[in-house]
């Protein structure tokens, strides 16, 4: 998540109230403990008890592959930008030229108009496939990936303008490997897969047949993209290796990359981007990339433009008439993801202006919907949680003084964004048309590409945001050591004003050091305060912390959201590290606001006291629940753990816990001993 923030960030030596001023409002309105299962004991189930209940009553829409809190909030969220861009659609034509509002009512009006976009089938698509069919050599194909790379459209590999890993003051270009139509790479050979990897073949042949391939053809064509995506996928590394940094960075000069692609110019392809290079950039998985050049040479010019066509049309079909909508619904949404039936049209093109052009339609939500003191009292907040932090740090007993003083240098430097930016992104260049939206959706991702492009050989801009305000959402950046808040997540259940500080710090507050403390997760830590990529570890340390993390590792393997599946406590562990790491900061604050603040300290509410009231308000965080479908695709690529293991893992770990609700050792949500993960 991402906000700017221009102030630096400084040592906050007493704690306040995080919230200041409140309304007038019974704090147990913040809270509502009819939504407890007295039947769940606390210190068995943590997530049963706060959550069983609420998740029984609330079934999964049909049109959502899951629900729970974030989805709630999102969905309350979604109307209010309903009214915003419908708005700006109704005075579209009346709104200054190159206004804000201009922009997105064009681009809503266009994609709610569906009698149009049902007229015109696949005929907006047409210009691209003609460009495909008439490739004939593999020259063509290499001129084919260059321009289309430079009119935004980057399905066969990934770039973009990322800091240097070794030295984030400069934008340099990363080259990182895609081109897969599956999740993750091992969807294309696990026996578990073969009925998904059939599905996905019918998928391809269908959409191909729908923009006018022959059924045969189509079937053929669809083989050989299966063919030609698992060549990929065999050169493509896993999502626990992709987390790794020494996987992500492999710097070279232009000369360097040309040689080990000889058949695909990187010289030639970055001049089409309009990128200034300089001293090289980052080809960041070399194996995939000399893999992709071979085929450049022995796949048929055939081959190629079957996948090209197919990705084109795939990546246009929710732009384009119903049948392509449908078909990539069928596949995507239900077949993968187990989602039953399509949102509303609304929520999808609304969806799509965000993806397109998000902090335009973010720049009119926040002139409605985040006042200045929101900001100030979340702004608070964040600082008293990341005193917690510091105070967290200087107190380890198992890190040396030499890594303390570094840790403690990052601490430091980091930058909280809170809500919005402070300067709005420049449009001008875009514009958009009422009536087509696959061509404004084209016209906002070349526009989007070339704004990034642009980025190349500059400086680093810590202020940017990577998050629109209006996601409910948040996160760290370990190449610029910013922690980002935008304003969506900054309303109730999460930062509720009128409520006590428990129900604050048990969720945004936790929030906060969650993504505070990615700074010194397994790959944060590998960053010093400046974004650089650089070890500032005793070798000692360093051992230590690994064997730390280890236990958490275990303890994720454990859970079992599925029959005979487990978590991949590899895979998630960063996000596991930041929620424990993030909720022992979180309760920390909250501990020196009581301490400023006795009478709080000293009440209950609802019969619950303040520190109940935080760990029940952080296990409602993690209130919902997952389609199958959604689970078993999210244990295979999200590096995010189950939620209802997000709900009870930290907590268990934490001796407050069990002190508050006055469990015993042996009880399943108490571990101790070396089963307890001690890390920050």
């Amino acid at each position: 998540m991402r906000s700017r923030w221009l102030a630096v960030v400084v040592v906050i030596l007493g704690f306040a109230s995080a919230i200041g001023a409140r309304q007038a409002r019974d704090a147990s309105t913040a809270f509502d403990v009819s939504d407890l299962d007295p039947s769940i004991a606390p210190c068995t189930d943590l997530n049963g008890f706060v959550n069983a209940k609420w998740v029984a009553a609330h079934p999964i829409p049909a049109d959502r592959v899951r629900w729970g809190t974030f989805d709630v909030l999102a969905d309350q969220n979604l109307e209010t930008q309903r009214r915003i861009v419908e708005k700006a659609a109704a005075g579209a034509a009346d709104a200054p030229a190159h206004s804000i509002a201009r922009l997105v009512g064009r681009f809503y009006r266009a994609g709610m108009d569906e009698a149009a976009i049902d007229r015109a089938g696949v005929t907006p698509l047409a210009p691209e496939l003609a460009k495909i069919a008439a490739l004939a050599t593999q020259a063509d194909i290499a001129a084919y990936i260059d321009d289309s790379f430079s009119r935004g459209q980057n399905d066969l590999f990934g770039v973009g303008a990322v800091p240097d890993f070794k030295d984030a003051s400069i934008q340099i270009a990363m080259a990182g490997q895609g081109g897969l139509g599956l999740p993750t790479p091992d969807y294309y050979d696990a026996p578990d897969f073969a009925k998904l990897r059939d599905a996905y073949r019918a998928h391809v042949a269908k959409v191909l047949e729908l923009a006018g391939t022959p059924a045969a053809t189509a079937a053929d064509q669809a083989a050989v993209v299966l063919a030609f995506e698992t060549r990929l996928a065999k050169a493509s590394l896993s999502p626990v290796d992709l987390r790794k940094p020494e996987n992500q960075y492999h710097f070279v000069t232009l000369d360097e990359a040309d040689r080990l692609t000889p058949h695909f110019s990187w010289t030639t392809f970055f001049k089409a981007q309009h990128a200034n290079i300089r001293n090289g950039f980052s080809l960041s998985q070399p194996g995939f990339f000399t893999e992709l050049d071979r085929m450049l040479v022995d796949e048929p010019v055939d081959h190629w433009q079957a996948y090209l066509r197919a990705h084109a049309i795939d990546g246009a079909s929710p732009y384009l008439s119903a049948p392509f909508v449908d078909e990539h619904f069928a596949f995507y949404n239900r077949t993968l993801n187990g989602q039953q039936t399509p949102q509303p049209r609304w929520k999808r093109v609304l969806g799509a202006a965000n993806d397109a052009i998000g902090m335009a339609v973010g720049e009119l939500y926040v002139a409605e919907t985040f006042p200045p003191e929101a900001k100030a009292r979340a702004e608070t907040l964040v600082r008293n949680v990341l005193a917690a932090l510091r105070a967290r740090i200087e107190h380890l007993d198992w890190m040396s003084d030499a890594t303390k003083a570094r840790a403690l240098e990052k601490w430091q430097t980091v930058l909280p964004k809170i809500g919005y930016p402070d300067k709005w992104r420049d449009w001008s260049g875009l514009d958009l048309a009422s009536d087509n939206y696959y061509g404004n959706v084209a016209a906002a991702q070349a526009f989007d590409y070339a704004y990034d492009m642009g980025k190349i050989g500059q400086p680093t801009d810590r202020l940017e945001w990577e998050m629109t305000p209006q996601t409910v959402n948040a996160y760290y950046n370990p190449l610029d050591n910013t922690i980002n808040f935008p304003a969506a997540i900054l309303q109730p259940p999460f930062f509720d004003p009128a409520a006590d500080d428990a129900i604050n710090y048990g969720s945004i507050g936790a929030v906060i050091g969650h993504e505070a403390s990615h700074g010194y997760d397994d790959e944060g830590s590998q960053f010093d305060a400046k974004g650089n990529n650089t070890d500032w570890w005793t070798p000692e340390d360093r051992a230590k912390f690994e064997a730390r993390t280890k236990v958490l590792v275990d303890q994720f393997n454990a859970y079992s959201p599925l029959p005979d599946k487990h978590v991949n406590g590899e895979l998630t562990l960063g996000e596991n590290i930041g929620d424990l790491a993030g909720l022992l900061a979180a309760y920390d604050a909250l501990q020196m606001a009581l301490q400023a603040n006795p009478a709080e300290a000293a009440r209950t509410i609802d019969g619950y006291t303040e520190d109940q009231r935080f760990f029940l308000s952080f296990a409602r965080v993690w209130r919902g629940s997952v389609r199958p479908e959604r689970q078993a695709l999210a244990l295979n690529a999200d590096p995010h753990a189950p939620s209802m293991f997000r709900a009870v893992g930290p907590p268990s770990n934490m001796p407050a816990f069990a002190a508050a609700f006055h469990c015993k050792p042996g009880d399943p949500m108490v571990r101790t001993g070396d089963a307890q993960v001690k890390i920050w």
